[in-house]
């Protein structure tokens, strides 16, 4: 069942371009595990024109990925979206998450952040809202790898929370 969502994802980002309108809301985030800088590298990729409509609804003003001038407003509008769509909580601590930046082209939008430190998680807790101020048929697939272990699972709108042991 998740291969599905994966073929899923991924055709539809194949397949689609910004010009388009997409049948499906989808994103993706990762949580990866570094061990040796004892930090979880935070990934997430969303259609473009989505993300640029998300940030438009939750901050009144439109901004244009692909475009330079709007750049720094989308870094500012981006770290505080991140801050309120996305959580992690680690052996029952919750963790600072830093904006790093974002990489785009003409479908998408590659988000990267990176976590507080932490040593050796045993109990990962995630809450993943992404697009969710804009979407009711949001889904978003996470997945959470430690010590290369990957356990993923989609969360539809309204379901953001996702628990796993390692």
């Amino acid at each position: 069942m998740q291969k599905l969502f994966f073929i899923l994802f991924f055709s539809v980002f194949g397949l689609s371009s910004a010009s388009e309108i997409h049948p499906y809301h989808v994103g993706s985030v990762e949580f990866n595990y570094n061990s040796k800088s004892e930090t979880f590298e935070i990934s997430g990729k969303f259609f473009l024109d989505d993300l640029e409509n998300a940030l438009k609804e939750k901050y009144g003003k439109a901004v244009h990925f692909n475009s330079e001038q709007y750049k720094t407003q989308i870094n500012n509008y981006l770290i505080k979206y991140c801050e309120e769509y996305l959580k992690l909580k680690v052996n029952n601590k919750f963790l600072k998450i830093n904006y790093l930046g974002y990489e785009e082209d003409s479908e998408s939008v590659n988000i990267y952040l990176e976590s507080d430190k932490v040593i050796q998680p045993k109990k990962v807790e995630t809450a993943v809202s992404f697009l969710y101020n804009l979407f009711d048929d949001q889904l978003n697939i996470v997945h959470i790898i430690v010590n290369g272990n990957r356990k993923s699972q989609r969360l539809n709108y309204p379901d953001r929370y996702l628990y796993q042991n390692f």
